[in-house]
């Protein structure tokens, strides 16, 4: 299988106006159509730099169908960086990269699917299809706690902590103890491990984007075949959060993972048969209704 590990330069907005900054990018596949995966809030500890291998390998089941992309945000995030900037530099980077000539199958997780939303609410046109996994339209009691929490924790340096409470929220059962591990890991080791970040401040300033996220008002005006996918015990952004998303968008599909929390995408092993089902699906399957 083919994979690349790359990066491209786009022109942002910033403080003093509009400056360079590269986005990191991974592809691989061999299919004729183009899927664009865009990650979580974990992209402020860990980008995607490096990672095309290992990335492939636990996607490979989408190697066939697609041409498979995924991106980090820019390379250095301002203070008052916004959901919205996110997604304008998504657009930016899928431009450079061809993505905009064709329409395009695009994945958001978490943090990844409310930067998903504003870029389908900017250019409704250049998406096929739109999985919103474990996300939310608006914030919500649980996620302003969460995320006020791991802000403090990021802030005084705590990344052993942070990377424990995640675990702990994110997975379910028997996952729980071998992910608290794992991420201690992680949190002792990020900044030598591919892709590693040194320091918190890029973290920081994404889960501050989290908080200011708000598309609830403009959702009812998506055109797009969208399928929601959430957790019932999602202790992050809350399954409440994934049926109201769902609600907001007209003639979405929703499907609930009974048991799972935020870590659905991983634990659950129907999760990626769902998305792949959505988007080789014929178009009857998933009109609008």
């Amino acid at each position: 299988m083919q994979f690349e590990n790359g990066e491209t330069t786009i022109l942002c907005r910033s403080p003093g106006g509009e400056e360079e900054d590269v986005v990191e990018y991974i592809t691989f596949g061999e299919g004729k159509r183009n899927l664009l995966m865009i990650p979580g809030i974990s992209d402020g500890l860990r980008t995607v730099d490096g990672l095309a291998l290992p990335f492939s390998i636990a996607f490979h089941r989408y190697a066939k169908e697609f041409r498979v992309f995924s991106m980090s945000r820019r390379r250095k995030i301002p203070e008052g960086y916004t959901i919205r900037d996110m997604a304008d530099d998504v657009l930016s980077a899928m431009e450079n990269l061809g993505l905009t000539s064709s329409r395009t199958d695009v994945v958001g997780i978490s943090q990844g699917g409310m930067i998903a939303q504003e870029l389908a609410l900017a250019v409704p046109e250049k998406i096929r299809r739109l999985v919103l996994a474990i996300t939310m339209p608006r914030q919500n009691d649980t996620v302003r706690e969460v995320l006020t929490r791991w802000i403090r924790m990021a802030e005084e340096g705590d990344t052993e902590g942070l990377m424990a409470d995640t675990a702990e929220r994110t997975f379910t059962g028997n996952f729980v103890r071998a992910y608290r591990r794992a991420y201690g890991i992680y949190g002792k080791y990020n900044d030598r491990l591919p892709g590693g970040v040194k320091g918190t401040e890029r973290f920081i300033r994404e889960a501050k984007a989290c908080l200011s996220h708000d598309a609830w008002d403009r959702l009812p005006g998506l055109r797009i075949p969208t399928l929601v996918l959430g957790g019932t015990e999602d202790a992050i952004v809350t399954g409440a959060a994934s049926r109201e998303l769902a609600s907001r968008i007209p003639g979405a599909l929703l499907h609930m993972f009974e048991g799972y929390s935020h870590g659905a995408f991983i634990q659950a092993e129907d999760f990626h048969e769902w998305i792949l089902d959505f988007l080789t699906a014929d178009e009857e399957s998933v009109k609008r209704k």
